[in-house]
């Protein structure tokens, strides 16, 4: 199972955009189906079961650029060793990166070592709660900060890692390459649900995991096919296999 960060679009610079212009019916259609799927769909993953910031930061770093069944493996061994940022902030260098061999990347221990320095030092142990402050930290870009505030605190924030992006561009399509990112962010923006953004951005991701993935999305079984521009177009058939299609139009 690939891991739902491993783009680099937590660090994009944030500029700003009109408000996409999207049908109202089609935007609430697609918050409505894909909440309720989650309900009944949502991956049991050990980060879900936490609203601390802290362990909701460990969770993030390591999901990025690392798969999901890894990080399952390590992360409970990481928190049982610094359960909070006070006793990774005590911790030595060498002893962090112990703790992380295996998981690579290992600037993102170093990151997430510092941050913890920080935060005891200078913030008393509390993690700010918005997202812009939480990008001032160390290692914490765009996506990251605003996942730690949606998913800790509850804040209304949009979060874009590769597969939320995947389906907001298969599903409300954003038009031409240039650009695409920024237009990306904005439709994120536009279309997560005040009170509801805890829900929606862990689903927009799991249905990017399981569902709408790269190679062969699944979109007959997708809970939001039914306000899907790719899917209206018949794309779902192109993605499938060489094989498939020959032997569909052969039949």
């Amino acid at each position: 199972m690939k891991s739902t960060k491993s783009k680099n679009f937590h660090n994009a610079p944030r500029r700003r955009r009109r408000p996409p212009r999207l049908d109202p019916a089609r935007v609430n259609a697609f918050r409505r189906r894909l909440v309720s799927w989650y309900g009944r769909h949502g991956r049991d993953l050990p980060w879900r079961h936490t609203h601390d910031p802290y362990e909701i930061l460990v969770s993030e770093i390591m999901l990025q650029q690392t798969q999901v069944g890894r990080v399952l493996e390590y992360y409970p061994r990481f928190l049982a060793r610094y359960p909070t940022a006070a006793y990774l902030a005590s911790a030595s260098a060498s002893a962090v990166r112990d703790a992380w061999e295996g998981l690579g990347y290992y600037r993102r221990a170093q990151n997430l070592h510092r941050t913890a320095r920080l935060i005891t030092r200078e913030h008393g142990g509390r993690f700010p709660a918005e997202p812009a402050d939480l990008a001032k930290l160390p290692g914490i870009g765009r996506y990251t900060a605003a996942a730690v505030a949606s998913f800790a605190y509850g804040a209304h924030a949009a979060i874009l890692d590769t597969n939320a992006a995947r389906v907001l561009q298969r599903v409300f399509g954003p038009g031409r390459r240039r650009g695409r990112e920024s237009r990306l962010w904005a439709v994120a923006e536009h279309v997560v649900p005040r009170g509801r953004s805890y829900d929606f951005n862990q689903a927009i991701m799991d249905l990017g995991a399981t569902i709408c993935t790269a190679r062969r999305p699944a979109c007959p079984r997708c809970p939001v096919r039914g306000a899907c521009d790719a899917f209206r177009r018949g794309w779902f058939q192109d993605a499938r296999s060489p094989r498939s299609r020959t032997s569909r139009k052969t039949r």
